[in-house]
């Protein structure tokens, strides 16, 4: 019997009993949740459950003297990998930075999130010129900027962002704080195969405090 006819019998059979047709058909598919006014608050809860710390900024212009404080309230050097689109804000004299990739000493980078995702509290990062992916992996500190407009309900909302922004770059991480594994004796070890911290610039619109 050929496999045309073979399939042809299947689905004549599916076709014949209504319990098999029923079984055969795929679950409803749940629609995306929607937090409206608690977004944000959702986004940000969600990064902390996911070992992140974060902070609100007025504006791209604060984005530098916050970095720098936060670097040296954990006595780090003033040298970063910097993001291209964040290379031109006004860092001060004697901050050494580079908008390539990072590379394997780097101890910081600094980068501008694509998009976040309310839901599971994920920042979306759009590999490209203006994205080094060696950003995201091989610092031991990553700092990232995100504006609160590019904060999406959900996973859907991102898949449509991306059409609009020009389709699939050659990668897009989803990224949920620190690297971690549990594979040393079930304990979780952060920093294991990329950043040991993820610090989160939230970028608040002009005029919203909450």
């Amino acid at each position: 019997m050929s496999r045309e006819l073979v399939l042809h019998e299947i689905r004549r059979a599916i076709a014949g009993a209504a319990g098999l047709r029923g079984r055969s058909q795929l679950p409803q598919r749940p629609q995306p949740p929607s937090y409206g006014d608690r977004r944000i608050d959702r986004f940000t809860e969600r990064l902390e459950a996911h070992a992140c710390s974060w902070e609100a900024i007025g504006g791209l212009d604060e984005l530098p003297a916050r970095v720098l404080a936060w670097l040296e309230q954990r006595g780090l050097a003033r040298r970063m990998a910097v993001a291209p689109p964040l290379m031109e804000l006004p860092w001060p004299e004697g901050v050494h930075r580079h908008a390539g990739a990072a590379g394997i000493d780097e101890s910081v980078a600094v980068s501008l999130a694509f998009a976040g995702i309310a839901e599971s509290g994920s920042l979306v990062m759009y590999s490209g010129p203006n994205s080094p992916i060696t950003h995201n992996f091989v610092p031991e500190f990553h700092l990232v900027a995100i504006r609160d407009e590019d904060v999406s309900d959900s996973q859907e909302g991102i898949w449509a962002k991306v059409r609009a922004h020009g389709g699939m770059p050659r990668a897009l991480n989803l990224i949920a704080g620190p690297s971690r594994t549990g594979d040393v004796e079930q304990t979780i070890q952060l920093g294991a195969h990329g950043p040991r911290q993820v610090h989160v610039l939230l970028v608040r619109a002009k005029g919203v405090t909450s």
